[in-house]
């Protein structure tokens, strides 16, 4: 009875012991350098606001953009709130179309965010499973695999991007194209950049098979699948970390420069790229805020997401990380 007692007294002690996920979290080296690091805790602040008001833009935003009802032709091209000729219901002013610029900004970074997320996890999950599977099979199908990638790198995204999308509108129609085009982009843009992970992932794999733990899981008979998923790659994730904050700006970008071009999104449903395209005719005429506002929100978004991605590769890389 008495060892039984002491027996629980331990796993008692044992669990309250055991740190939280958060306190873990706050134990760590990331977040250690965190705290120390002005320009990335702005970053962060600055990105977290962004995201927020873009994914709460249906809570947050004065009106729908989406909805016809609530657009008004007569209000078209007035100033923003703060100038001498806007109107104090219309924060940010509005376009040239009468919608509230604040209220079609938060949309139109929602659209951009959504798209540069799932283009970086679609051309991720390509490059991850491609590099990993030439890291570890090596000889003709580690070739074959590098061959394929090294022609894709030969060929610009906004290249691939512009052929694609553009012979699609053609062939298909630009009201198919309207419904899909936000699929299309990502898509797209996707697949023209999972090079960008198989490479890196392979120089990754081919350290980490050499390991003496992964010696032991082939003996252990466990398969290749499983060992290249469950043992390497999450030894690999460091640099897959770093890859995709740049590719999540990077691909926001590709977007906004496809729908600066007309191959992005349709006017109906505007990003920031759309946004910018749509005002820049009227930024001679005097109405600067429908092309400068939008610019300076997708500046700030790439800005503060490329300097994320430099303090994290600096602090994965305690080569170059100086604290």
């Amino acid at each position: 009875m008495t060892d039984s007692i002491v027996i629980d007294a331990n796993i008692n002690a044992n669990v309250e012991a055991a740190p939280s996920r958060w306190q873990r979290i706050r134990q760590s080296n990331i977040w250690y350098n965190f705290t120390r690091d002005k320009v990335a805790m702005v970053s962060a602040a600055i990105f977290a606001v962004l995201f927020l008001a873009a994914m709460l833009a249906p809570l947050i935003a004065p009106t729908n953009p989406y909805d016809l009802s609530n657009v008004d032709i007569m209000d078209s091209e007035i100033a923003p709130s703060w100038s001498e000729e806007g109107e104090e219901r219309f924060l940010l002013g509005t376009d040239a179309q009468g919608r509230d610029m604040f209220s079609t900004i938060l949309y139109g970074a929602r659209i951009s965010i959504a798209i540069g997320f799932l283009a970086v996890m679609l051309q991720a999950f390509i490059g991850i499973v491609i590099g990993l599977i030439a890291g570890y099979r090596g000889g003709r199908v580690d070739n074959f695999l590098m061959r394929v990638a090294d022609v894709q790198l030969s060929f610009s995204t906004m290249m691939v991007a512009i052929v694609v999308l553009a012979v699609f509108q053609a062939s298909f129609g630009t009201e198919l194209y309207s419904q899909l085009a936000m699929w299309m982009l990502i898509l797209v843009i996707g697949i023209a950049e999972w090079p960008q992970y198989a490479r890196t992932i392979r120089a990754s794999v081919l350290a980490e098979k050499k390991k003496e733990y992964v010696e032991a899981a082939r003996v252990m008979g466990f398969g290749p699948g499983r060992i290249m998923f469950r043992h390497i790659l999450p030894n690999c994730l460091s640099p897959i970390l770093v890859i995709s904050t740049v590719q999540i700006a990077n691909a926001i970008i590709s977007e906004a420069a496809l729908s600066f071009l007309g191959l992005g999104m349709p006017v109906s449903e505007p990003s920031l790229g759309s946004l910018i395209s749509s005002g820049f005719e009227y930024i001679f005429s005097g109405s600067w805020w429908i092309t400068v506002i939008p610019g300076a929100v997708l500046v700030a978004l790439v800005l503060v997401i490329n300097l994320l991605g430099d303090w994290l590769r600096d602090v994965l890389n305690p080569k170059i990380y100086k604290g």
